[in-house]
């Protein structure tokens, strides 16, 4: 009975060990030239169902945002700003299913950002750039929840 019971988990770890995952999406290559031209204007290098990939270029502060199904990962590429997260959108609006924009944020935390930073805003969360060096660059990686 007990080599029964090893033959049979030995031949569940090896069945598992085997399997491999199957790639959903193929995988996407952006060179070089293409990600600058993209920086140079500011705009999206990937956009699936799944995920979103923008090259972004901000030359001053923007508007709140608040994306219900995404959550935006920023890395700071060069340039600085000043950058509120959290506390509550005022004078919100829909602007497209899920993404809302309002005129400020009251009761927000402020961070720094400089060159080399990351910061992860989860969907839901208000968020927007005060002030911004001229240019400031970022990649943001936007993962969509459904």
């Amino acid at each position: 009975m007990k080599n029964f019971i090893a033959i049979i988990l030995v031949g569940m770890f090896t069945s598992v060990a085997r399997s491999e995952p199957k790639a959903v999406a193929p995988v996407t290559y952006i060179d070089s030239e293409k990600v600058s031209a993209t920086f140079a204007k500011g705009g999206p290098l990937v956009e699936t169902p799944g995920y979103k990939v923008h090259a972004g270029r901000r030359q001053g502060p923007g508007l709140v945002e608040l994306h219900t199904q995404e959550t935006d990962v920023f890395y700071i590429v060069d340039g600085t700003a000043t950058f509120v997260t959290g506390g509550t959108m005022m004078d919100g609006k829909e602007v497209s299913p899920g993404q809302m924009r309002g005129t400020s944020i009251t009761g927000g935390e402020t961070h720094h950002l400089k060159k080399g930073d990351v910061i992860i805003v989860p969907n839901g969360t208000p968020h927007q750039f005060t002030e911004t060096s001229n240019p400031f660059l970022y990649f943001i990686v936007k993962p969509i929840s459904n």
